[in-house]
């Protein structure tokens, strides 16, 4: 089965894309963002305000939920049946339960018993892992806060990509001394196949006329802090890479309420798309916030003879997220699936660079980006010695 084939007919629309509130929440949670991310959020939040006034909050919050044992027992069950990662990450999914059931009755307050189900999810570590309550958002960003960030875009934004860059749809980019450079912030705006030719072809070396030829060596294709969006995005962007028909990993679906009750592993295969592929040196930026689709992208491109992963490894998620709703109207996801590269190896806790590079806090400070500097040197090297 192909890529493609899946994406047009995915059996929930809601386990291809993180759902744009948990989006939006990810880029506020952030320490750095860009201005356009910043506007988005809070036309976002004033929206919301319109439909829930701080003393309906209050109510909310304050609710008796007469079936809260139901609830809790719902959302352990349906867990316990449908969560892919119970052995990977060497959970006891029935002593969560022994510590949590006991802290739960019929008629506690509603946001006591949200306490608990968020302290019950907290365990799975899976950024994909959310309960929405209306009042709040349950969450596990431990795969990002726990990690040196190995990013700043203020510096990336003055000293690299200047007054000067283009934005075209969600990439920005610019040709830095003869070397192409994108930052992608998100996978979550669609991206059209005209939009990556033009950008492969802006950054491809190529003849003006007679007396003109543009050198470009190379990319640099900057994801970092690039917390994921829609899956078929990556694929309208890494077939543009590929060098040849590719396997490039493979997908497991559940079959059964057992833990490892698992489909057989079905191949993904990447074909080349458009009139011509990128067979310049590309190098990817990385850190632990690369998340969800980015984490996929990375994984593929991986795959491809003329790329370079640079940076710490990804923050993972390696499973399709899929939505529920619990009796008293909660909704929450989950991962649903399991990805494995080629070798064997569960993308779920991270995709690991081909070159592991830290930032330079000093260096930083002086308003140099010495991972971005590092990939320049590797393009030039690469070139060097074609």
């Amino acid at each position: 089965m192909e890529l493609s084939a899946l994406y047009r007919t995915p059996p929930d629309p809601d386990c291809y894309t993180y759902d744009r509130f948990f989006y939006h929440v990810k880029f506020v949670n952030r320490s750095l963002m860009t201005h356009k991310a910043l506007a988005h959020i809070l036309l976002s939040a004033s929206l919301g305000l319109l439909f829930l006034s701080s003393c309906e909050e209050v109510l909310i919050r304050e609710e008796y939920e007469e079936n809260a044992v139901d609830v809790f027992n719902s959302l352990w069950t349906t867990i316990d049946e449908n969560y892919t990662f119970f052995e990977l990450k060497d959970i006891d999914w029935d002593q969560v339960y022994a510590q949590n059931r006991p802290r739960v009755e019929n008629g506690m307050r509603r946001d006591s018993l949200f306490n608990v189900l968020s302290d019950m999810l907290f365990e799975l570590r899976d950024g994909h892992v959310n309960l929405q309550a209306g009042f709040d958002l349950s969450r596990n960003w431990q795969w990002y806060l726990d990690y040196q960030p190995n990013f700043d875009y203020d510096v990336v934004e003055r000293n690299y990509l200047g007054d000067d860059y283009e934005i075209s749809g969600p990439f920005y980019n610019r040709v830095i001394d003869s070397i192409g450079y994108v930052y992608y912030e998100s996978f979550e705006d669609d991206v059209s196949d005209n939009l990556v030719q033009y950008l492969i072809s802006k950054f491809s070396p190529r003849i003006v006329d007679d007396t003109d030829t543009v050198i470009v060596k190379g990319m640099v294709f900057d994801v970092r802090n690039n917390g994921g969006g829609k899956l078929r995005n990556v694929e309208n962007i890494v077939g543009r890479f590929a060098d040849e028909r590719k396997l490039v990993h493979y997908w497991q679906y559940k079959n059964g309420p057992a833990h490892n009750d698992l489909t057989d592993r079905i191949p993904k295969y990447v074909e080349p798309a458009g009139d011509f592929q990128y067979r310049q040196p590309v190098v990817i930026l990385t850190n632990r916030s690369c998340y969800s689709a980015t984490n996929f992208f990375v994984q593929i491109m991986k795959n491809f003879p003329n790329v370079l992963v640079l940076g710490d490894s990804t923050g993972g998620g390696g499973g399709l997220p899929i939505n529920h709703e619990l009796p008293n109207g909660w909704r929450y996801r989950f991962s649903s699936t399991v990805t494995t590269t080629v070798g064997g190896e569960d993308i779920e806790l991270g995709v690991a660079p081909d070159e592991p590079f830290d930032l330079s806090e000093q260096e930083l400070l002086r308003g140099r980006d010495t991972m971005i500097e590092r990939a320049f040197e590797i393009i030039n090297q690469a070139y060097d010695n074609r």
